[in-house]
C-alpha cells in the first residue's frame, strides 16, 4: 500500500492572504489537519485558516499538556512534552501508514522556534514528510513597523525574553539590529535590560503582526503586552549609500 506524506505548512504571521501558493493549495485540498493547541483553545493556527478547509475536512487538534503551568527549567517540563510529542508523532505515522496525506499547520515557519519541528526530527527517516517554508512572524513585525529591519551590514539578533537579565542586557548591547520574542510576563525584565544599554527610545513593541488586531508601540509608552503574540524591535542604522 502507498503511504502518505505528512507536510508541515508554515502560515505566515497570520492573514491568509500572506500564506504562499503552496501553502495555501494545501491547506485547502487536504483531508487530515493536524494542529497544535492550548488545551480549551481553538489555537492560532487553526484560526488563520478558518474558512479555507473542506466541507469534509479531519481535524487533529493536538493539545499541549503544559504550557507556562511549570518553568521550563523543571525536569517535568521536558518529560511532559517528550511523551506529548512522542503519542503526537506515533498518530501521525499510523495515519500516513494508511495511505493518507496529513497536513500539519505552523504559524509562521514551519522551522523557526516552532512545536513542528520536535515532529520533524522524530519522524525524519521514518516516513515521508516535507516541509513549506512561510513568512515569519518577526518578518511581519518588522513590516509593521514601516522601517527596513537591517542595512549594510547591520548584524541582526533574535533572542527569547525569557533570558536571564544579565544575557539579554550583553546581546542586547552587543548587536545592531534586535528581535526579542516570548516576552509575555518577561516585559519588565526587557524594559530593564534595554534600558540598561541606553536602547529604550530604539525600541518599539509590536503585537498581533499582520493580524486584524496589529498594534505598534514604543517601548517607552507599553504599559503591557499580549501573552503571546508580541515581539519587541530595534532597527538597525547600518551602512547605505
Amino acid at each position: 500500500m502507498k503511504t502518505g506524506t505528512i507536510h508541515g505548512v508554515g502560515l505566515g504571521p497570520g492573514a491568509q492572504d500572506l500564506l504562499s501558493v503552496r501553502a495555501d493549495r494545501l491547506v485547502r485540498s487536504a483531508r487530515h489537519v493536524a494542529y497544535f493547541r492550548k488545551a480549551g483553545k481553538p489555537g492560532q493556527a487553526r484560526r488563520i485558516v478558518e474558512g479555507m478547509l473542506r466541507d469534509d475536512v479531519i481535524e487533529l487538534p493536538m493539545e499541549y499538556p503544559v504550557t507556562t503551568e511549570i518553568p521550563v527549567a523543571d525536569p517535568r517540563y521536558n518529560a511532559l512534552l517528550a511523551a506529548f510529542y512522542a503519542e503526537c508523532t506515533q498518530r501521525l505515522a499510523a495515519l500516513t501508514g494508511t495511505g493518507e496525506d496529513v497536513v500539519v499547520l505552523c504559524e509562521g515557519d514551519p522551522f523557526f522556534y516552532g512545536s513542528f519541528m520536535h515532529l520533524y526530527t522524530r519522524l525524519s527517516g521514518q516516513v515521508s514528510i516535507g516541509v513549506v517554508p512561510g513568512i515569519t512572524g518577526m518578518s511581519g513585525a518588522w513590516t509593521a513597523c514601516g522601517q527596513p529591519m537591517t542595512w549594510g551590514d547591520d548584524v541582526l539578533t533574535v533572542i527569547m525574553a525569557t533570558m536571564p537579565e544579565e544575557e539579554l542586557t550583553r546581546r542586547i548591547r552587543d548587536t545592531d539590529a534586535l528581535v526579542v520574542m516570548k516576552i509575555g510576563r518577561n516585559l519588565a525584565k526587557l524594559r530593564r535590560a534595554v534600558t540598561a544599554v541606553g536602547r529604550q527610545d530604539e525600541a518599539y513593541l509590536v503585537e498581533y503582526a499582520a493580524m486584524a488586531d496589529q498594534r505598534v508601540t514604543p517601548l517607552r509608552e507599553a504599559e503591557s503586552v499580549t501573552p503571546y503574540f508580541s515581539i519587541l524591535l530595534i532597527h538597525g542604522q547600518g551602512r547605505r549609500p
